[in-house]
């Protein structure tokens, strides 16, 4: 059989992984052997957690000014820096600053726009619609388990800023670490609440459950007779897969849960997090194999991101890799509006555009739908299901009839993508209000 050079086919660019030693280009990782390189022990052992490491590891692959940047990123970001060698070896560090990989996970100075006006720490209401700590009960039949507040990356476009990661420079928090007593509680609420079926178990990253963990809360969860489905939501096998190759009792606690779910009758499975094809490679590729193997489903929940994923061939690679590699593209979403990230966002036309270009690439159930999460806790709704969308102002209004019907909701774009007259208008207190007022007044 003659083997195919898919390197030379456009259309076939999805099936090449990236599979050399990529990480012997950092200076400090010359000599680290494949074998060192895929032990997550040594992975987690060799991250990066502060600014003076990014300098040691590179030498002088990184300039002063470059580095003299990232310090100022750090008096701004609400994030934390933690990378994995993985990732951080993956970042092109010829031109770090346009690298899609750089700009997810070590921000600097230069990047950030102020926020706008309308910007929430907590932009989805996940407190507000908090029964019990640790739990937002939004929907009736589902809800999300947040049993810690740590990640093996911390993404600087993160969601859960306020919470997640511990204190920085600019944002106080109020982290905490795996607490059984306060899982107890949980269970307790669902079991209490018959109507729930569907539980998410984020975070934090459940990569950060020992395996003991796992299994706990799985079995715990899934003895519920309601309870139908649960979820494991990490981000790690886009960012450290080599937990999965390397942590067999993680692995095999996860099996564990995978098959008590099948002999009940439900469904385990996880959610991944694959922002940018730059993120695959070979070894993204093995650890689904082995998740495959053991007919673990794995889905994608992808963040639309100015400069790193929101370009049509982006996109499109992006969605065909996953689906190559047996993830199912679920999500796409619209950025929350939290503090620290107004340079990620796009407008709403765009995610609309996009989505139109994606689909149709592939089959449709490996076409991931495009969200927006709307802020005030009204939940998903697909990017074109507003009810007003008013483009040359940057104002979208929504409602969510069955999660709150009362209500209505608010999505802006970010101001600097407007025309000047219209970012002019949003200088004004009075004006914003008066605009914002009209479009809710046509819904």
């Amino acid at each position: 059989m003659t083997n195919i050079d898919h390197s030379k086919i456009p259309d076939l660019e999805h099936r090449n992984f990236r599979n050399d030693d990529f990480w012997q280009k950092i200076p400090a990782w010359a000599g680290v052997t494949r074998g060192e390189f895929s032990d997550h022990l040594w992975q987690l052992k060799n991250s990066i957690r502060k600014i003076d490491q990014v300098k040691k590891v590179l030498g002088d692959k990184i300039s002063k000014e470059f580095f003299e940047d990232l310090q100022k990123g750090q008096q701004i970001t609400p994030m934390n820096i933690r990378i994995t060698p993985y990732v951080f070896a993956l970042i092109n560090w010829d031109d770090p600053e346009n690298c899609p990989l750089r700009k997810q996970f070590l921000p600097i100075g230069s990047q950030f726009l102020e926020d706008h006006p309308m910007h929430m720490a907590d932009s989805l209401s996940e407190d507000v619609d908090s029964p019990v700590p640790m739990l937002t009960h939004r929907y009736p039949d589902k809800v999300l388990f947040l049993p810690l507040t740590i990640c093996p990356v911390y993404c600087s476009y993160c969601t859960r800023s306020r919470v997640i990661g511990g204190s920085t420079e600019s944002v106080e928090k109020e982290s905490y670490g795996a607490n059984q007593k306060h899982w107890d509680n949980v269970f307790a609420y669902l079991a209490q609440h018959p109507k729930v079926e569907d539980v998410v178990i984020s975070g934090g990253d459940a990569f950060m459950l020992n395996p003991k963990q796992i299994q706990y809360i799985g079995e715990n969860l899934l003895k519920i007779p309601h309870i139908r489905r649960i979820r494991y939501a990490t981000k790690g096998i886009a960012i450290f897969p080599q937990k999965i190759l390397t942590d067999d009792k993680w692995m095999e606690a996860l099996v564990k849960v995978h098959k008590l779910a099948i002999g009940f009758g439900k469904q385990m499975v996880i959610h991944t997090h694959f922002s940018s094809p730059l993120e695959i490679t070979k070894w993204s590729q093995m650890a689904m194999d082995r998740l495959f193997s053991e007919g673990i489903l794995v889905r994608n929940q992808a963040v639309l991101q100015e400069g790193v994923n929101n370009h049509v061939d982006e996109m499109v690679l992006l969605t065909r890799k996953l689906g190559y590699m047996n993830i199912q593209p679920y999500y796409v979403y619209m950025h929350d509006m939290v503090p620290g990230c107004e340079h990620f966002r796009t407008t709403l036309g765009e995610g609309e555009e996009l989505e139109k270009a994606v689909r149709g690439t592939t089959a449709g159930f490996n076409t991931p739908t495009f969200v927006c999460d709307l802020p005030g806790g009204g939940g998903k709704r697909h990017v074109a299901s507003y009810e007003y969308y008013d483009q040359e102002n940057g104002i979208s209004v929504w409602r969510a009839p069955y999660v709150k019907p009362d209500k209505v909701f608010t999505y802006f774009d970010p101001i600097h993508k407007l025309a000047p007259d219209a970012q002019d208008r949003w200088k004004d207190a009075a004006t914003r209000k008066a605009m914002i007022d009209e479009a809710i007044k046509k819904v």
